[in-house]
């Protein structure tokens, strides 16, 4: 399968590292005009350096923006005013006992998780049906289904996601345009290998991650972290003409946690 977004743009949220990174670099590849999206100058431009470096020819642009807050998605659609392609990645997550999690970091990760997604999505999808062509991502997590207990309120909020991109999908029903969520599962990024390092240099981080797996997601199929190109294939084949017959979707990475059929 050749997958050619040319002349298609897309703007990947959170993009300056991980998932979101890997995300914008493979839609550069594939001929996308991509915008990179951090919440500093300094983090998107590097960013968006790197992925020029990388994939000759690619068209780059870097948009700087704390998505966490309407005034911050706002400035990104000021600044980036269409879109063919929309992947909302930005995201956060903080491992804490419920009893210890105090509303804050509820609002936060909802602000970031979910409200992003949402403010962009409203901004950026009447112009996609006017197109009568467009792709909006929201990148959830098996999370959404098997809530973490070491963070709940993470999970929450990747359920949330899933539930608007399938209300999404239903509303833009016969446009033209999709709308689908994407669930890694435990993915090696650069903030999940911090969460790993605990000092130890005598293993590696993918061993680190082995370990990992099978101590706390233990009913993972494929026994490792998955890697951030393992996501990005699912978001760019999501992103493509050739998905055209998949919307209101929830479609897994997540090394078959997921225990459903």
């Amino acid at each position: 399968m050749i997958i050619d977004l040319s002349g298609r743009t897309a703007i990947v949220t959170g993009s300056t590292e991980g998932i979101g990174f890997a995300a914008a670099s493979a839609l550069a590849a594939a001929g996308a005009t991509v915008i990179v999206n951090g919440r500093t100058p300094e983090k998107a431009e590097a960013a968006a350096a790197r992925i020029r470096q990388a994939v000759v020819g690619a068209d780059v642009r870097a948009a700087a923006a704390d998505l966490g807050t309407a005034e911050g998605c706002a400035s990104l659609v000021a600044a980036e005013p269409a879109c063919d392609i929309l992947v909302n990645n930005a995201g956060i997550f903080q491992p804490s006992d419920f009893f210890a999690t105090d509303d804050a970091s509820w609002d936060r990760h909802w602000q970031v998780n979910v409200m992003s997604g949402v403010r962009l999505s409203r901004a950026y999808l009447p112009g996609m049906e006017k197109a009568g062509w467009g792709r909006v991502i929201f990148l959830a997590s098996e999370s959404a289904f098997n809530i973490p207990l070491e963070m709940i309120h993470y999970g929450v909020s990747k359920t949330a996601d899933v539930a608007v991109a399938r209300g999404l999908a239903k509303r833009m029903a016969g446009t033209g345009v999709t709308v689908n969520s994407v669930l890694p599962g435990p993915t090696l990024s650069e903030g999940v290998a911090a969460m790993l390092d605990d000092g130890d240099t005598s293993k590696s981080t993918e061993e680190k991650g082995r370990d990992f797996i099978a101590a706390h997601r233990p009913g993972s199929l494929i026994k490792r972290l998955a890697s951030v190109e393992e996501v990005a294939n699912m978001i760019v084949y999501v992103a493509s003409p050739q998905a055209s017959a998949t919307t209101g979707a929830a479609l897994r990475v997540d090394g078959g946690l997921v225990d459903t059929l």
